[in-house]
């Protein structure tokens, strides 16, 4: 590491967790965000100011003045712009020694067949159900971690999904494919403006964790908040043996296939 970097990531560094080594992991990493709205944002920033080496951002939006109310990585200026650059000249701004990559697309089955396995985690922060299935069947079958946040008026969640681990529920084992599941968007119901904040720093969060090696994650933990009353909701979640996007995958020592 340079002296400046030594500089600017001193307080990682001094962090025993962490120290020059995670911090030299997290700068030969590569970060996937599918997603650069209200939880994407804080993602990206946060990721960038880390020091993350490679950061790929998937959005086929543009920026609109409604976003400007909780989708801190956009501004004035750049209304009308593809979100995925606009969040990239945000991250860049803050830090112009990681890479940032903008893909201005939907995130379909091919695209995510092509740009999760290059991924050392993958961060869905996207805002619709079938996106976020799709997301989960390319981590499951590249065996990439996933950290999955959602939020909607004072709503939130988060969790992790690691494919690494045979004993990590995939997001279709909590959530399957199969439900019945009425969509709810931002722009019909309204969201408060912390919340995808403080659920898009905590998969940041999360996500430099898997990348440094350190701590626990939220594997088989799924987290709700309650913004109304800053209250947290925490659910165990466990693998389903016959969940039809993972049950292929190795099962956990001494558990039934």
């Amino acid at each position: 590491m340079t002296d400046e970097q030594l500089l600017r990531y001193s307080r990682h560094i001094l962090l025993e967790e962490i120290g020059v080594e995670g911090q030299e992991r997290i700068a030969a990493s590569h970060a996937l965000v599918i997603g650069a709205g209200g939880l994407g944002s804080p993602v990206a920033l946060y990721l960038g100011t880390a020091g993350v080496g490679c950061i790929t951002l998937v959005d086929n939006d543009t920026v609109d003045l409604t976003n400007l109310q909780r989708q801190v990585a956009h501004n004035m200026a750049r209304v009308g712009a593809p979100k995925a650059e606009s969040a990239r000249e945000g991250v860049l701004a803050i830090n112009p020694e990681v890479q940032v990559q903008p893909v201005i697309a939907r995130a379909d089955e091919a695209l995510l067949g092509e740009l999760v396995p290059q991924a050392d985690v993958v961060i869905d922060c996207c805002d619709n159900f079938a996106t976020r299935q799709a997301v989960n069947a390319a981590c499951v079958k590249h065996r990439r971690p996933l950290v999955a946040g959602a939020a909607i008026r004072f709503d939130g969640q988060l969790s992790v999904y690691d494919m690494r681990d045979a004993a990590s529920p995939c997001y279709a084992c909590v959530f399957p494919p199969t439900d019945d599941f009425e969509e709810t968007r931002c722009a019909t119901m309204g969201v408060f403006a912390p919340l995808v904040g403080i659920i898009g720093t905590m998969q940041a969060a999360e996500a430099l964790k898997v990348l440094a090696g350190v701590g626990t994650s939220l594997v088989g933990r799924l987290q709700m908040l309650d913004a109304r009353t800053m209250e947290w909701t925490e659910m165990k979640v466990s693998r389903d043996a016959g969940c039809p996007v993972c049950r292929h995958r190795p099962a956990a020592p001494g558990a039934p296939a």
